[in-house]
């Protein structure tokens, strides 16, 4: 069991539901000013006409000129209904503008999506907040005439239960077993071998649309549901890495003074009984596993899936790594104290801009580029480093994949990122190569064989 203090439930309720109260802006410290640089639609901030660029000068009666992104937010937030009066300096203007506002329930969205070129739809999920399947049906409705889906829950650390359940519930027929849980006796550490099963209610949405669902060592909990209903139903293809192995069933009450506790009740299980819960030795670290030694399930289409704990990929492929070259690199920056990460992000943030007004997709010029490593090199970078074509195209590329990111291009992000993403990009050949989840399987199938089927997991 855990007790959360007052201010830790409050974090706790905002990273899982995505609810807070304030205007609706993501602000980040840029070139020391706090600067807009995001905007969420249908909240205050968007209405009033704050734009991504605007920078944070003024709160209420406050200068906030020099102000860190945390004072400007503690300062922004407040109770739902009441009002703040926040002064921007935007580009074009020769002095600051004005608004008054007022706070409402504000809900950062859990799901962000794109068509690709090849139209594939791809679909991220950080986090299974509150409206998390509301988001996804909603992207479903967009990406449906796509030629195939991959939804990303790499680094999806879950969230809550129902939304999980529910999130399955689109993608699978009605009376289907999305989940069940096995429950905890209380007062023993005792598991009971009956089970509380979660069925499926409402229509599937893409019935036909072939899908891969991308996970890693960080997908856990609530995102691991998801991933092994569609994967035991043989809706989703799933690749990566094994999943972290987080199936406990928490619980959480609210305690006296604004504490709450939050404690272990059971266990999830997939459709076919595969338990979530991946075992660890008293530090956390999973017990290696052979694969050959691991149980294992029959979907209805006679595929066998590992019942290990956490959800094994249908093929495992491991994350891009930094080379040796590039590690030194962000070392020495780090040594010397220098904000490269900043810098990156600053620079993407004024290229987004460039881009967006010329309505084009996310690019670096060589000509900008080359003023950006001269930057770099005035403020302390060496040529050691900056000279190597090496750290020359990893640069070009965090630059490129900042500017996108800045732009809220998911389908451009997806394209550069794809440069170092083996996962992303083999998710896309095998959709560009197949029509049908069945023709997907069978190319898996086929594959596989090929491999050792000796490999360990860890």
């Amino acid at each position: 069991a855990e007790v959360f203090t007052p201010q830790e439930a409050e974090a706790w309720e905002e990273d899982t539901t995505g609810n807070y109260s304030g205007i609706g802006l993501q602000i980040t410290l840029l070139n020391d000013e706090v600067t807009v640089t995001a905007v969420f639609r249908g909240f205050p901030a968007n209405e009033h006409g704050l734009v991504v660029g605007d920078v944070i000068v003024g709160v209420n009666q406050h200068d906030a000129s020099k102000w860190s992104t945390g004072m400007a937010a503690d300062s922004i937030r407040g109770p739902v209904g009441t009002d703040v009066r926040v002064r921007i300096k935007r580009v074009g203007y020769d002095d600051p503008i004005s608004y008054t506002i007022t706070r409402e329930e504000v809900h950062v969205p859990a799901v962000s999506w794109g068509i690709l070129e090849n139209n594939i739809g791809y679909v991220i999920m950080d986090r299974v907040a509150r409206n998390a399947a509301r988001e996804m049906n909603e992207a479903l409705g967009e990406l449906g005439e796509s030629d195939g889906l991959i939804i990303d829950l790499r680094r999806n650390p879950g969230g809550f239960l129902d939304e999980s359940l529910m999130l399955a519930d689109l993608f699978l027929a009605p009376g289907a077993t999305l989940a069940s849980t096995v429950q905890r006796v209380p007062g023993t550490s005792a598991d009971q071998p009956d089970t509380e099963s979660y069925g499926d209610r409402w229509p599937i949405q893409v019935p036909r649309l072939p899908i891969v669902i991308l996970v890693d060592e960080f997908t856990a909990s609530g995102a691991e549901i998801l991933a092994g209903a569609l994967q035991d139903y043989d809706r989703a293809l799933v690749l990566g890495q094994r999943t972290f192995g987080k199936g406990v069933v928490q619980t959480v009450m609210p305690l006296p003074h604004g504490r709450r506790l939050r404690f272990t009740t059971g266990s999830w299980l997939t459709p076919l009984g595969r338990s979530l819960q991946r075992t660890r030795d008293r530090q956390g670290v999973p017990v290696p596993e052979v694969i050959d030694s691991l149980p294992r399930v029959t979907t209805a289409s006679g595929r066998s899936l590992v019942d290990g704990g956490g959800i094994f990929p249908d093929l495992q492929i491991q994350d891009d790594t930094l080379t040796l070259l590039e590690r030194d690199f962000l070392r020495a920056s780090n040594e010397t104290q220098f904000p490269l990460g900043l810098r990156i992000a600053e620079f993407g943030f004024e290229i987004a801009a460039s881009r967006r007004a010329e309505g084009v997709k996310p690019y670096v010029e060589e000509s900008e580029f080359e003023t950006f490593v001269s930057a770099l090199q005035t403020e302390g970078l060496g040529e050691d480093f900056l000279g190597t074509p090496e750290i020359r195209r990893y640069l070009l590329w965090r630059t490129e994949l900042a500017t996108a990111q800045r732009m809220n291009d998911i389908a451009g992000e997806a394209e550069i990122r794809t440069q170092r993403d083996p996962v992303l990009s083999e998710a896309i050949l095998l959709l560009e190569a197949t029509s049908t989840q069945e023709q997907l399987f069978s190319l898996i199938e086929s594959r596989n064989a090929r491999l050792n089927n000796g490999a360990s997991y860890h």
